[in-house]
């Protein structure tokens, strides 16, 4: 999909031709979208680049002048999947007079550009355009680490009377989304301080200022990862810990009825015999042995308990 817009004083509003100051927004483009756009002078490798879903954060500048700054964002792929949080490429491509975006999949923070949800956005100045870019990815990690954090601890109180694996099970599921996270962070770091070397964002002070924030919200972002995958593995290895003791308390439960059961059956077995007893003559010798097997199984009752063996 393939979709020109231009910021105005009414805000964002969508051409249909190619203009100076415009902003091209690519999202799983089409063969035909794609040759429209190398028309404009575009190196294809620049588009290729940001629909692979495996390429790291990098910046590339051809002679001309044209720029790609490609970094990873966060993408929601819901809760079934085996990883419900992952990491994709965004691609920037800078050109004299216009500005590309290119994903593979749509996704909240280009949707947040699109919808006009960003203040004082404006397509014909470029760095500050790329810097908001930045500033909203890294905004978007902390986002998403907050839901993470929430959910796993929902978990958290499912696991304590926990007996099954599936909880933890789900919890594996967001430590691989906390893994994700981090590497595509430390990559995105890598090439803001590039840019930050390379002096583009010099001109303006409130850009200088601007870098500045999205440094500081992505270092944020990484140590809130680093934190809330240290406790998720952390608690992984004690519910684990957890689910097996209380399979062992139900285990123990069941095995002192058990032995408290076995009681009654085998004195009734041993009276049940056909052969003479001491009691045969008497009419309620059926009762005082239930009196007893009753007396007997309560005692062993009262010693499991004691020694908290129920």
């Amino acid at each position: 999909m393939l979709t020109i817009y231009k910021s105005t004083d009414q805000g964002l509003v969508v051409l249909n031709e190619v203009i100076s100051g415009c902003w091209i927004n690519l999202i799983d483009p089409t063969t035909d979208e794609i040759e429209r756009i190398l028309n404009l002078g575009v190196p294809q490798d620049f588009l290729t680049y940001p629909l692979d879903l495996d390429e790291r954060s990098r910046v590339e500048k051809e002679d001309d002048g044209t720029m790609l700054i490609l970094l990873r964002i966060p993408y929601f792929q819901g809760t079934k999947v085996d990883v419900p949080y992952i990491s994709i490429p965004l691609g920037i491509i800078l050109k004299d007079d216009f500005l590309i975006t290119v994903c593979r999949k749509q996704n909240d923070i280009m949707q947040d550009f699109a919808s006009n949800r960003i203040k004082g956005l404006s397509t014909a100045k470029r760095n500050r355009f790329v810097l908001k870019i930045l500033l909203n990815t890294a905004i978007q990690y902390l986002s998403y680490l907050r839901v993470i954090n929430k959910t796993v601890e929902l978990l958290e109180d499912k696991l304590q009377l926990s007996m099954k694996n599936n909880e933890v099970l789900e919890l594996l599921k967001y430590q691989k989304s906390l893994v994700y996270f981090t590497t595509a962070l430390k990559g995105n770091e890598l090439m803001m301080e590039r840019l930050q070397r390379s002096q583009m964002f010099r001109m303006y002070p409130d850009d200088e200022d601007l870098l500045d924030d999205v440094l500081t919200e992505n270092q944020q972002a990484i140590e809130m990862v680093n934190i809330s995958g240290t406790i998720l593995s952390s608690m992984m290895d004690a519910f684990a810990s957890i689910i097996s003791n209380n399979l062992n308390v139900v285990m123990k439960f069941l095995a002192s009825v058990t032995i408290v059961m076995s009681i009654p059956t085998i004195i009734t077995s041993y009276f049940g015999m056909n052969v003479a007893f001491p009691t045969d003559g008497l009419q309620s010798a059926y009762l005082y042995i239930l009196i007893g097997v009753a007396v007997l199984s309560a005692l062993v009752v009262v010693i499991f308990i004691r020694r908290d063996w129920f």
